[in-house]
């Protein structure tokens, strides 16, 4: 049976710790995506048209918006439970009477559809693997700045992949970041550069995997039972 009172207790300890620093977990993504949509689209919009019909900024709305959420979920929730390794607190999860499918359902709780469920659940998910894997503060770091930033920069963000040379449209179909943006796109503007049903498919079946990979390492406990 669900242990639906530790999960609910873990949950909430999570939205809490997001809501008490929402000047790091809320201004900021915001901030930032106002930037990047300020220089772009001064610059651009009226230049380019990625869609028929469809002008450079309203093409560039989406596509930072879950870049955003997907870099912020796995910021968020990585450095929850690592900060839990590094204190010690992470004893008392541990000891709690919550399964490994509780703990990792309470960190990585969709609030949203489609998409944007998936995709900050895979983020979300990279983060406790992670947290898992790293020793100190620069692994998380380096995990962020060397694949989630460059797979999200990389993923038709800031445009079409139809626009690159046909080698590039094809190393970017092995990146699974450019079907969580294309997806999500869809949903506002119903043109992408491939079929949203592949795109969900292929998000979907990411999802999995990697929820599979960290419920083994949850269950293992490799780097959190001392």
């Amino acid at each position: 049976m669900v242990n639906w009172r530790g999960l609910y207790t873990l949950f909430a300890k999570e939205v809490w710790r997001f809501v008490k620093v929402a000047v790091q977990t809320i201004l900021t993504p915001v901030v930032t995506v106002m930037l990047y949509l300020l220089i772009f689209s001064s610059v651009l919009s009226e230049k380019v048209e990625v869609y028929q019909g469809t002008n450079y900024t309203t093409f560039l709305v989406p596509g930072l918006i879950m870049m955003s959420m997907i870099q912020n979920a796995f910021a968020n929730s990585s450095s929850s439970l690592f900060q839990s390794k590094l204190n010690g607190s992470i004893a008392f999860v541990l000891l709690a009477p919550i399964s490994n499918l509780e703990f990792y359902a309470a960190s990585n709780l969709p609030v949203l559809l489609g998409f944007a469920v998936l995709g900050t659940g895979i983020l979300g998910t990279l983060g406790l693997i992670a947290s898992i894997w790293a020793e100190k503060w620069d692994h998380i770091s380096a995990f962020q700045n060397f694949v989630i930033l460059p797979l999200s920069f990389l993923s038709g963000v800031f445009y079409s992949i139809r626009s690159l040379p046909e080698f590039w449209q094809k190393i970017s179909y092995y990146n699974p970041f450019f079907y969580m943006i294309d997806g999500f796109r869809y949903g506002f503007l119903g043109v992408s550069d491939i079929s949203v049903w592949i795109s969900m498919g292929i998000v979907g079946a990411f999802f999995v995997t990697v929820s599979l990979v960290c419920l083994l390492l949850l269950r293992s406990g490799y780097s959190l039972r001392g």
